[in-house]
């Protein structure tokens, strides 16, 4: 069996090209495909190729990826992938537009809708000349809605990483999806049941992690908040913060594997499609304190593996925190349950039965 792997542009190292990167390494033999390719700023490949389309041609377009948007369909329709007996795309956006043989499967590993087209708004509004552009990129967004949904239909089965992606991809694109969470490697985080007296926050300091709510609470209590992460945020957020809450910037894997471990609670108040840092803190035995909605409620485990609250509110952080004090946590537990359901073995075990099932069977599972 002839497989292509093809992912939207590989330009930069986030979650979605850490699971394409798993896929290269499941499938050594497997074609690559990418609209655009940077090997310094993306994942390592090694030797393999990488095989692009005409917009690699272009200067400066690895630099300033975003800018292709309106280009990428065609780019992506312009691969001929006619010999390959298996497709598996690695897709937010543009890799599931690809043509193949009407006798090949296409599995796109579905990380989320086309968001800058469907929730345009909160895609954008961290950009602040957006405003200044908005009619314009409003009408070119039109006709590429139209294209995003025609090309949607491509696939014959979709992956999603969460509930709450499956439903946007059945509710945008009118397509059921298979939910398998995505994994960690959890051999890179370490257990131990000594925790110490501090809670920590990890991410990038932008406004939809709300990390100032995590603040504001923990400044209420006067507990020991460590925050690792950096920003256009952490000016504003540390002059909000009280001499209980310290931050700690950017810190090194070794780290920041201690600082998972060995934390009373991990902090989650974003909005999360899946996320990651839950599932992370999991790996290490300690139990997280998150917003009750999105991915945590496919990986969390309320009074086992976490603790919910329901409004992303000061208060509502700080009654979670009281309530995660009860808790007799067992730490062992909580990282069995990491270790039994989003390892890479658990996550290829289910992705290897799915596969096989749509190239066997020779059917759509959708």
């Amino acid at each position: 069996m002839k497989v292509a792997l093809v992912h939207d542009y590989l330009t930069q190292r986030g979650g979605a090209e850490r699971v394409f990167e798993l896929l290269c390494k499941r499938y050594p033999e497997a074609d690559i495909y990418t609209s655009l390719y940077d090997p310094q700023q993306t994942i390592d490949l090694g030797e393999r190729i990488v095989n692009t389309t005409f917009l690699q041609n272009i200067p400066g377009a690895a630099k300033y990826f975003r800018l292709m948007a309106p280009f990428y369909f065609p780019a992506f329709r312009a691969l001929d992938l006619q010999e390959y007996d298996l497709i598996i795309s690695s897709s937010t956006s543009f890799a599931k537009a690809v043509r193949k043989n009407p006798s090949a499967k296409h599995i796109c590993f579905c990380h989320n809708i086309t968001r800058f087209l469907w929730d345009t708004e909160t895609y954008l509004r961290e950009y602040g000349d957006y405003r200044y552009f908005a009619p314009l990129i409003e009408q070119v967004f039109q006709v590429m809605r139209k294209v995003d949904l025609a090309y949607a239909q491509e696939p014959d089965l979709y992956i999603a990483n969460s509930s709450v992606v499956a439903r946007r991809i059945q509710t945008t694109y009118g397509k059921k999806a298979i939910v398998i969470n995505y994994p960690i490697d959890t051999s890179k985080f370490v257990f131990t049941k000594s925790k110490e007296d501090y809670y920590l926050a990890s991410a990038r300091m932008i406004s939809y992690k709300r990390l100032d709510i995590i603040v504001e609470a923990f400044n209420w209590l006067g507990w020991r908040l460590l925050i690792s992460g950096d920003g256009p945020e952490r000016e504003r957020l540390q002059s909000k913060a009280l001499s209980n809450v310290e931050f700690l910037g950017h810190v090194p894997d070794a780290q920041r594997t201690q600082l998972f471990a060995k934390a009373r609670s991990i902090i989650v108040a974003a909005l999360e499609d899946y996320g990651l840092v839950p599932v992370e803190a999991n790996a290490s035995g300690t139990p997280v304190i998150a917003y009750g909605a999105g991915g945590v409620l496919d990986t969390q485990i309320p009074g086992k593996t976490g603790v919910f609250f329901k409004r992303q509110t000061p208060e509502s952080i700080q009654a979670a925190l009281l309530e995660a004090r009860e808790i007799d946590w067992d730490y062992e537990d909580i990282r069995n349950h990491a270790v039994a359901n989003f390892s890479e073995e658990a996550f290829f075990s289910k992705v290897d039965q799915v596969v096989d099932q749509a190239c066997n069977l020779n059917i759509s599972l959708v």
